[in-house]
C-alpha cells in the first residue's frame, strides 16, 4: 500500500490523474470498474480483521501444510519485489485506471521486455501468496475474483494500446507474453 500511494503521488505531481475521466469508466465498464473499487475495499477489510484476528474468520480457515504456507510467504516477498520493479519502471506513466498519462509513451524496458502485463502479472502472485499464506477460504475466494477481473481487464486494456500505438503495440505483442516470459 506504501508503495501504490507513493506512486499515485508521484503521478500526481507529474500533473497525471488519479480519478478515472467519463472515458476511462466506459473503457473499463461501469459495473467492472465498481467491482474492481468494491473489490478493493473488501480486501483490505478482510485483511485488516484477518490481521486482528476476529474469531468468525477462522471458521473459513482450511489445513494447509506448513510448507505450502511458506511457499505463499516466498511467492507474496517475490511478487512484492516484481511489482516494485514494475512500478519503478513505469514511474509516471502510471494509472490504476484505463486511461494513458500525459505524454504517455510505450514502456518496454525492465519487466516490459519480456511480459506484456507484469503488473497484473505480480498481482495475480501477490493475491495467490495470500490465499496460501492465510490458509483462508475468504481469501481464496478474494483472489479468484481477482484473477477473473485481471483477465477480463486485459484486452480492454490492449484495445486501448492498440488504439494508441497502432504497429508498435502489434510487434510488442508478437514478442511478449501477456503474464509469463514468451519462451
Amino acid at each position: 500500500m506504501a508503495m501504490r500511494v507513493y506512486f499515485m503521488i508521484r503521478v500526481r505531481r507529474s500533473g497525471g490523474r488519479m480519478l478515472p475521466d467519463r472515458a476511462a469508466v466506459e473503457r473499463e465498464g461501469r459495473g467492472m470498474f465498481l467491482v474492481r473499487v468494491v473489490g478493493f475495499f473488501l480486501l483490505m477489510a478482510f485483511l485488516a480483521m484477518y490481521l486482528i484476528g476476529l474469531a468468525w474468520i477462522d471458521a473459513f480457515t482450511f489445513p494447509l501444510p506448513a510448507w505450502l504456507r511458506w511457499a505463499g510467504f516466498a511467492l507474496g516477498l517475490l511478487s512484492a519485489a516484481f511489482w516494485t520493479w514494475t512500478q519503478v519502471t513505469l514511474d509516471t506513466q502510471w494509472s490504476a485506471q484505463l486511461q494513458l498519462t500525459r505524454g504517455h509513451h510505450l514502456v518496454t524496458s525492465g519487466p516490459y521486455a519480456r511480459i506484456r502485463h507484469p503488473l497484473y502479472s505480480a498481482m495475480l502472485g501477490w493475491v495467490a501468496a495470500l490465499a496460501l499464506l492465510t490458509a483462508n477460504w475468504i481469501f481464496v475466494g478474494l483472489a479468484a475474483l481477482s484473477i477473473a477481473g485481471l483477465v477480463g481487464r486485459v484486452p480492454k486494456e490492449e484495445k486501448m494500446m492498440l488504439e494508441a500505438f497502432g504497429a508498435e503495440y502489434q510487434a510488442y505483442m508478437q514478442r511478449t507474453g501477456r503474464f509469463f516470459p514468451r519462451l
